[in-house]
């Protein structure tokens, strides 16, 4: 069964964080030069929320916050994260429960990664790929023996 350890190992362990004093533009900038869709805030080596496009749908310009408000005012602070030794299966089913895309990754509180529905997702379309292929090999390798 793979875990998010496994997504880590191929997708690597940076973290993409800012500051809470950061504004909406300034996390929007970084999103954008950086290709994700999320940034945790953090203060030092201390998680206090996750800034995401949703957040800025929800949180930004379109209900009166500009650009210029501090990331600490609209970041979600309810955080949901995994260990590393979690199943991708408990990953996917606590995105969907709590309707999330981003999960940090902790060890002894401390971030070492951050996955994504699509890591998941393409993580487990390749695993059962390769189980079906493995399948299909020890079907016909019976067939051809018989």
């Amino acid at each position: 069964m793979a875990t998010v350890k496994d997504i880590l190992g191929c997708k690597g362990t940076v973290v993409f964080a800012l500051p809470p004093q950061k504004t909406i533009l300034d996390a929007l900038k970084f999103m954008s030069q950086k290709g994700i869709g999320a940034v945790l805030v953090m203060e030092g080596d201390k998680m206090l929320g996750i800034y995401t496009e949703r957040d800025f749908a929800r949180r930004g310009p379109l209900v009166d916050n500009p650009l210029t408000t501090p990331l600490q005012k609209v970041m979600t602070q309810v955080i949901y994260y995994v260990s590393p030794e979690q199943s991708l299966e408990a990953c996917l089913a606590q995105m969907s429960d709590k309707h999330i895309r981003h999960l940090p990754v902790l060890v002894s509180e401390k971030v070492v990664g951050m996955v994504s529905i699509g890591d998941v997702v393409k993580f487990m379309v390749q695993d059962q790929k390769e189980l079906i292929t493995g399948l299909e090999n020890f079907i016909l390798g019976r067939e051809l023996m018989s």
